[in-house]
């Protein structure tokens, strides 16, 4: 072999060694993130098998997970269970009018030319940028006065107005991508254009229905900010606010707490598993095309 061949190969080897060691540094750095993150989560489980003094002595130890003391206190002795479907209630409802809602808007914007329309794209945008948290006393005015302060719908009428301009900016993309031929098939068949939103491009946009689901899934489900706000009535409290009433004013019984944390997550994190693909594929559907 001559030598400018070895100095090839040579630097072949270098080159394949040293991917190797940065692809090896990436994946170290990978598990370790995903270390760090899982590390709360896992001892937030843990201690919802555990009592007081065990969480104190043992914060890090393997509890006996037989031991369901504390989860049947949550579901015995507090109203964990009218909070849970307090959530699930309004974060259902909640996100189903948003897709509904934000998919009519984002078709109309993406698929009909009429003077405004950027203008009425740019309004949703604005909604990106100011939080409603800064119209808080604006809004329970308006919410009492209009006799729904301390129900159910003060909540879905924010959550809604909150999470309408990321679906509209997210659906409105995601249907300009889509190729105008399927709708005028469809109107040469006769198919009206409710049925053409529902029939041809409803099942096109499920990455981006996906996307915004989750999108907003997440922050309403979490949030304790508005329900503190808007509601006082005890059997009307969602999850985040409800678990604070676990907290006594001298003593808290944390395993219980975790307990009530743990299975508060369960649901959210259930949902994100079932629709992660749908997820992926979303986020990608845009670098494909």
């Amino acid at each position: 072999m001559s030598a400018a061949a070895e100095k090839a190969m040579a630097y072949d080897n270098k080159g394949i060694l040293g991917t190797l060691g940065r692809e090896g540094l990436l994946q170290i750095i990978l598990v370790a993130n995903t270390a760090l993150m899982l590390f709360p989560v896992v001892i937030m489980i843990f201690s919802g098998f555990k009592s007081n003094m065990e969480i104190f002595n043992q914060p890090f130890a393997i509890p006996d997970f037989t031991n369901l003391t504390n989860y049947v206190k949550v579901w015995t002795q507090t109203n964990f269970a009218r909070y849970l479907f307090n959530s699930v209630f309004v974060t259902g409802l909640s996100i189903g009018l948003i897709l509904v809602l934000g998919t009519m808007a984002a078709y109309a914007i993406a698929r009909y030319e009429f003077f405004g329309s950027n203008i009425i794209l740019l309004f949703f945008l604005a909604g990106l940028t100011l939080p409603l948290k800064l119209a808080i006393i604006p809004l329970f005015i308006l919410f009492r006065d209009m006799g729904i302060l301390n129900t159910y719908w003060a909540l879905i009428a924010v959550y809604v107005a909150m999470g309408l301009p990321s679906t509209v900016f997210i659906m409105t993309s995601f249907i300009r991508t889509l190729p105008r031929e399927l709708e005028d098939a469809a109107r040469m068949d006769g198919a009206s254009e409710l049925r053409i939103m529902v029939s041809v491009l409803l099942p096109l946009c499920r990455p981006a229905l996906v996307i915004s689901a989750i999108h907003n899934l997440v922050p309403i489900w979490n949030d304790f900010f508005f329900p503190l706000v808007f509601i006082q009535n005890d059997a009307l409290k969602t999850l985040p606010q409800g678990l604070t009433s676990f907290m006594g004013e001298y003593t808290t019984d944390w395993g219980v707490m975790f307990a009530g944390l743990t299975l508060a997550a369960a649901p959210i994190t259930i949902v994100y598993i079932i629709l992660s693909k749908q997820f992926i594929n979303g986020m990608t559907s845009g670098a494909l095309k």
